[in-house]
């Protein structure tokens, strides 16, 4: 997560397009719009067709924790790019009602904490306007990572949140990174994560703080776009 309205070549991304949103799921059109695409109306384009794709899912079966987890991170990672107040205040609601449901899923619990995180990274103007707390924020990258298991993202996804947030948190955030660096990568989220670790530690072992956020603020969501 990359502001506060709270992961391809566009040339390739432009031909890949419709048959990608025909085919792929909302979570892989996610994935592509935030860690691989470089173009902000092609990132548009394929967050509007995970939403949709989520949207049917729901539709289909109201209880599919998938299909809402996938719209309420397609609010937010559309949020981000538009920099629609409404539409980060919705994707807030919309990760809360997930935590209350489940408190134990990682994913839930790295979706509000990083919203949190994104926005205070965003200015305190932005921060304030949305109501984004720190002590928010952290808890639930904490306990992604608690819950988490062994999977490298939760860990990198931290790792770097937390860099970003003060770069003299070196220490915490290259404990997460090295143990990221060397996890289990079941899912496309988790290889990346590794990757990036594996970047992150560079710097981090360097015991470089500054470079370690502005590499981390790349390797975020969105970085590639901003």
């Amino acid at each position: 997560m990359r502001s506060a309205f709270p992961i391809a070549a566009f040339a390739l991304v432009s031909i890949a397009i419709a048959p990608a949103a025909q085919s792929a799921t909302p979570r892989d059109l996610l994935t592509q719009a935030a860690f691989q695409t470089t173009d902000k109306k092609a990132a548009l384009t394929l967050i509007n067709a995970a939403i949709a794709g989520a949207d049917h899912m729901i539709a289909v079966n109201p209880r599919d924790r998938e299909g809402q987890f996938q719209h309420a991170m397609g609010i937010g990672y559309r949020a981000r790019l538009t920099k629609k107040p409404a539409d980060a205040k919705t994707a807030r609601k919309l990760f809360e009602s997930l935590v209350a449901s489940n408190p134990r899923d990682p994913e839930f619990q790295i979706a509000i904490g990083g919203w949190h995180l994104d926005a205070i990274a965003a200015g305190f103007l932005a921060a304030a306007f949305l109501g984004a707390k720190k002590g928010e924020g952290l808890d639930g990258i904490d306990k992604a990572v608690q819950f988490g298991g062994d999977r490298a993202f939760f860990r990198s996804f931290a790792a770097m949140m937390r860099i970003r947030l003060d770069t003299d948190d070196v220490a915490a955030a290259r404990a997460l990174a090295e143990r990221a660096a060397v996890s289990p990568t079941p899912t496309a989220l988790d290889m990346i994560g590794k990757r990036d670790a594996q970047a992150m530690l560079v710097p981090l072992r360097a015991g470089d703080g500054k470079a370690a956020a502005v590499l981390a603020h790349k390797l975020l969501p969105f970085g590639h776009i901003d």
